[in-house]
């Protein structure tokens, strides 16, 4: 009787899905073209495991905006910097919001998260809290003593490997690196202990989040399924976000015992956000909403400026040409015994180039966060409708021949003397995005992997380990929300 039940509840699904896929095919005119999909499923099972590659093939054929049926939700693709403009620049409030993947709709208070929440009124007060108390440029200058702290910690730590010709992870490096320095501006204290031995759990942490988020999940494609979670993707990921906010949750406890007890203040990110709740804003701010606006802080700190600072030196070491360029422009500039600090990068062309040209070919997130159209918008002539989803192609746009000369080739020289930047204004080149939810924290993740990666190829040479030449440097990508280095970078440091 059971089974019989289920069979019916079955047929019954697959029925609803038919009628819809049937009524979508011809209720919806003047859609951007796409490939044909197959019933039910629409295009899911052509995504493949580097969506972002697969995506970009096809806009080769059905243009610059093309549009995809994944299972019952009706996907836009963005592969041109015009495209791209019209979304964000003339379209950006219709496109305002974003899609929940069920792997973030996991976390406690979701709605309360500055990457994914609906840009309403808590948002945009959220927003404004984290770009006047962290990202101006006055903040962010009164922080440079921390941010040289811990990049001075890193090349102690990789000094004592070099001591020993030990091979390091120079990915996980940065993102311990990357993590304390988050963790001091907002709880004015270390996640990872100075040997970086710790560094490996948040890695997994985090990284099970981002590519959770980033996996082609049933359940956002065929809303009728959410309940079954039949992947397990929820569940999987439900673990991360517990140990995160378990360690945040502890964090703020100890701090709010300590404000009892005595009126001396830290003055760091959780000050501000407490102060918030025990202002009479707690509709807004509460000890348990705080914590997913504090986990987005961490998550995009850490993992995006880990994942390019690993990628700027996979490329510097698979062309020692360029590595050597480097060096002797942060030789002439600073010298060899001193070391290297945020005042000096201006005057440091070349090192802002490599990180340009290492964002332009790996941006962190290849197809930026999705978006949902608020109402009907015409773009390139064709019609997003009212709850289609949007994706721009960063990765794509990137490597275009259209837009770029020798788009495969590591050249960071394009970049100098360009006006070229990744603030938003120049389409052809958004790892950041742009528009209304341009990723807020783009000054600090700028300074500090250029900071790193400068400190890198000044206090030390590099050898790659043994068997392994510039040529066979395995620069395999791993698909997630984020798109990290499949092969972790390897390498010894070599005192100078």
């Amino acid at each position: 009787m059971i089974m019989e039940i289920h069979t019916l509840l079955l047929l019954l699904t697959l029925s609803l899905l038919i009628i819809r896929f049937l009524l979508n095919r011809h209720g919806r005119k003047n859609q951007p073209p796409g490939p044909t999909g197959l019933p039910i499923i629409g295009n899911l099972h052509q995504l493949g495991p580097q969506p972002h590659c697969t995506l970009s093939t096809m806009a080769q054929t059905y243009g610059p905006i093309m549009s995809l049926r994944l299972g019952s939700v009706t996907v836009a693709v963005a592969s041109s910097p015009a495209t791209a403009q019209e979304i964000f620049q003339k379209n950006d409030q219709a496109f305002a919001d974003r899609p929940i993947p069920e792997s973030v709709a996991a976390q406690p208070n979701v709605a309360d998260t500055l990457a994914w929440a609906p840009a309403n009124p808590r948002w945009r007060n959220r927003r404004r809290i984290c770009s006047t108390q962290i990202f101006t440029t006055q903040r962010l200058d009164l922080l440079q003593h921390l941010r040289h702290r811990k990049v001075q910690e890193l090349a102690e730590h990789l000094q004592k490997q070099a001591s020993k010709k030990s091979v390091v992870e120079i990915g996980e490096l940065a993102f311990a690196t990357m993590l304390n320095l988050v963790s001091n501006t907002v709880f004015s204290e270390d996640l990872v202990d100075p040997e970086f031995q710790s560094a490996g759990e948040f890695k997994e942490l985090v990284w099970r989040i981002m590519e959770d988020a980033g996996r082609v999940n049933l359940s956002d494609y065929f809303p009728v399924l959410k309940r079954f979670d039949l992947q397990g993707v929820k569940r999987h990921v439900a673990v991360s976000y517990a140990r995160l906010h378990e360690i945040f949750d502890g964090m703020i406890r100890k701090r709010l015992r300590d404000r009892e007890s005595s009126p001396a203040r830290n003055g760091d990110f959780l000050d501000v956000l407490l102060d918030h709740c025990q202002q009479g804003e707690a509709a807004d701010f509460t000890v348990d909403n705080i914590k997913p606006l504090i986990l987005d802080l961490f998550i995009a700190g850490s993992d995006t400026s880990g994942s390019t600072t690993e990628w700027a030196m996979a490329e510097l070491l698979k062309n020692p040409e360029i590595m050597q360029k480097a060096r002797k422009e942060l030789i002439q500039v600073i010298g060899t015994s001193n070391e290297v600090k945020e005042s000096d990068i201006p005057r440091l062309p070349f090192i802002q180039a490599i990180v340009k040209e290492t964002l332009r070919l790996h941006p962190p997130v290849p197809l930026l966060l999705p978006y949902v159209a608020g109402h009907d918008v015409k773009v390139s002539g064709y019609t997003i409708h009212k709850g289609n989803q949007v994706l721009i192609n960063q990765w794509s746009i990137g490597r275009n021949p259209q837009f770029w000369d020798d788009p495969l080739l590591f050249q960071p020289e394009r970049f100098l003397g360009s006006n070229i930047d990744f603030k938003g204004r120049d389409f052809e080149y958004l790892p950041f995005g742009s528009g209304r939810r341009i990723c807020p924290g783009l000054p600090l993740a700028n300074r500090m992997i250029t900071l790193m990666v400068a400190t890198f190829v000044h206090s030390f040479e590099w050898e790659l380990p043994q068997g392994v030449t510039p040529q066979t440097l395995d620069m395999s990508e791993q698909y997630g929300i984020t798109l990290k280095k499949l092969s972790p970078l390897c390498a010894i440091p070599v005192s100078v």
